[in-house]
């Protein structure tokens, strides 16, 4: 077996302003759909529109970063490629941010901590098509593809310009759990925290270990499809 590509590492302020631009971006498109929603158009044009405006900024800006900070290739800067061999371990990686989300879970229960899912509210969409499509396509397409860029590539190579490898994989993991805060939850935020910051965490070690984010986006995307799946199968 070949020995692991070397680590390219991004500056520690392309970690820091790539987090700045995602809050903004998350911020942005909350407001944005609240101005526009006065509008009332149907709900899978606002599913769209909240794709461009939280996902968008994103991508744009690992891009950016790259050229900015790298090569110009995120390939080369990031990790952005993706093997056959990805096939078998996407679903590795899935298998064991699976197995840490469900033990920080525990965790997360045995001490009685406030805990509440991000996909609260979805089911009610069950009966509509065309809003599922567009779930589906932003939880298993956009989105393992928008935040693998941000979380495992800008961000913890940023991170690990100026920390432990181990450090950084664990800060961008938490970093990753704060994206899916919303006040809306309250005292609910802290479980969902830990356990996807837990999940990010795996996904994180596993682009480490790879040096690449092709098996991470297979395995986000497999997580969401699953986590949609059952949500739409307890709530139909």
């Amino acid at each position: 077996m070949a020995p692991p590509e070397p680590f390219r590492a991004l500056p520690v302020v392309a970690a820091w302003l790539g987090l700045v631009v995602t809050a903004g971006a998350l911020v942005g498109a909350r407001l944005g759909l609240e101005v526009l929603g006065r509008f009332d158009w149907p709900i899978v044009v606002y599913a769209l529109l909240a794709t461009l405006l939280g996902y968008g900024p994103m991508v744009a800006y690992c891009w950016w970063a790259s050229r900015r900070w790298g090569t110009g290739s995120l390939a080369d800067d990031v990790g952005a490629r993706v093997r056959w061999i990805d096939l078998g371990w996407g679903p590795v990686v899935w298998i064991a941010a699976w197995v840490g989300g469900i033990a920080a879970a525990i965790i997360v229960y045995a001490l009685h901590l406030p805990i509440k899912s991000n996909t609260d509210g979805i089911d009610r969409y069950s009966g509509d098509r065309g809003v599922l499509i567009a779930f589906l396509i932003v939880a298993v397409v956009v989105a393992p593809l928008a935040e693998e860029l941000m979380f495992r590539g800008v961000v913890m190579r940023g991170l690990a310009s100026v920390a432990p490898v181990w450090l950084a994989v664990v800060g961008q993991g938490l970093c990753f759990g704060a994206a899916h805060v919303d006040p809306v939850r309250g005292w609910g935020n802290i479980g969902l925290l830990i356990v996807l910051g837990t999940v990010g965490a795996v996904f994180g070690g596993a682009a480490y270990l790879l040096r690449r984010i092709g098996p991470t986006v297979i395995a986000h995307a497999l997580y969401n499809g699953v986590v949609m799946a059952i949500v739409l199968t307890v709530h139909p």
